[in-house]
């Protein structure tokens, strides 16, 4: 049960995020924060690009109300604060991969140098211990880029990017042994209260429509990504690291699909193209709104098969998540040369990075 003080801090993001909101929208063509329709880009008119600005925004103001979570989540907000500025410069200025990667690095290796936590322990895998060693490092590093960029990618339609985010919180909350709330599941729980008023206006329920941008999807994959993190790789860990998996399932095997195809095809694996399962979707004949409702039912299944196989240990778990991911890319492979044979739409792009 939320006690007073959750309550009220609750109540603090939610006012500060519909704050700015109606603020950040006034400014965004002042500060070049504007989505204009292209070749990749196919909604009407120019959109603001200031969603991710204010739900971040709202968590710093709500953590700060609520008061000290801990030094890994002060350190986890400042490293994210990094990656929201640069999120926004891509917004506006388009900022290259190489460029990106190379601060995504270091604001995730400053991470693991200040609180000592990165992915180290797999678990007790049919019968053996699972300890990666300083080798969990480089695996901690690829990790988060993976997840911050998979939310990243899967930001193509109305909702899909909050809406999966709001999905791996309430995983989160699922699998989480943890009693009672603190350190980062608060930060989480505000960070899903921060998010309400965006999906209203992004979903056009509320006010002129606006879009999360990079600096709103990159840092809800980073935020999510060391939440899972230090839940499962912490001093007292309340998760397992193979339930970690299942509370982001969908953007993770998106990805790792995408990824697989583009460099099969003898492509950069960040080349834009619309290959995603929503773009698929929607080709298949699927509205936007159909889109969404049937990608965070996917969610929610493969969450659901994730509990099932949890009683069955991580060995098992890690064994099922595996084989689904494999299922998934070739399936997405199956139908992208089926529509790429058959549709008049030009989905494969040029490179803009």
């Amino acid at each position: 049960m939320l006690d007073a003080r959750i309550l009220s801090a609750c109540v603090m993001t939610l006012a500060t995020s519909a704050f700015g909101i109606n603020v950040l929208r006034k400014c965004a063509d002042a500060l070049g924060l504007i989505d204009k329709p292209n070749e990749r880009k196919l909604h009407i008119g120019s959109v603001p690009l200031i969603g991710g600005l204010a739900i971040f925004m709202a968590v710093l103001n709500g953590t700060v109300y609520y008061g000290d979570l801990g030094e890994f989540t002060q350190k986890l907000l400042g490293t994210a604060t990094v990656l929201a500025i640069l999120g926004a410069l891509d917004d506006r200025d388009d900022l290259s991969v190489r460029s990106r990667l190379f601060v995504q690095t270091v604001a995730i290796l400053t991470m693991i140098a200040s609180t000592g936590i990165y992915v180290h322990r797999l678990g007790h895998v049919f019968g053996t211990e699972v300890d990666l060693g300083w080798a969990g490092i480089p695996v901690t590093v690829i990790a988060v880029i993976g997840l911050l960029n998979a939310f990243n990618m899967m930001d193509g339609i109305d909702g899909l990017a909050g809406g999966l985010s709001l999905m791996s919180i309430g995983s989160i909350f699922l699998f989480n042994n943890q009693i009672g709330l603190q350190g980062v599941t608060v930060l989480v729980l505000l960070l899903a209260v921060a998010m309400l008023p965006f999906m209203l206006t992004n979903l056009g329920l509320l006010g002129r429509k606006i879009f999360m941008g990079d600096a709103g999807s990159m840092v809800l994959g980073y935020l999510l990504a060391w939440t899972l993190i230090q839940l499962s790789q912490g001093a007292q860990p309340t998760m397992s690291s193979s339930d970690v998996l299942w509370c982001v399932a969908l953007p993770v095997f998106d990805t790792l699909a995408v990824m697989y195809r583009r460099m099969r095809e003898g492509a950069s694996p960040f080349r834009p193209d619309r290959g995603h399962i929503h773009h698929m979707l929607m080709r298949a004949g699927l509205g936007p709104r159909r889109t969404l409702l049937a990608l965070l039912m996917l969610a929610g299944g493969f969450t659901f098969i994730g509990n099932l196989t949890h009683k069955l240990g991580p060995g098992v778990n890690f064994i099922v998540f595996g084989g689904l991911s494999i299922i998934y890319t070739v399936t997405m492979a199956r139908v992208w040369n089926m529509q790429t044979k058959t549709s008049h739409e030009p989905i494969t792009l040029r490179s803009t990075t």
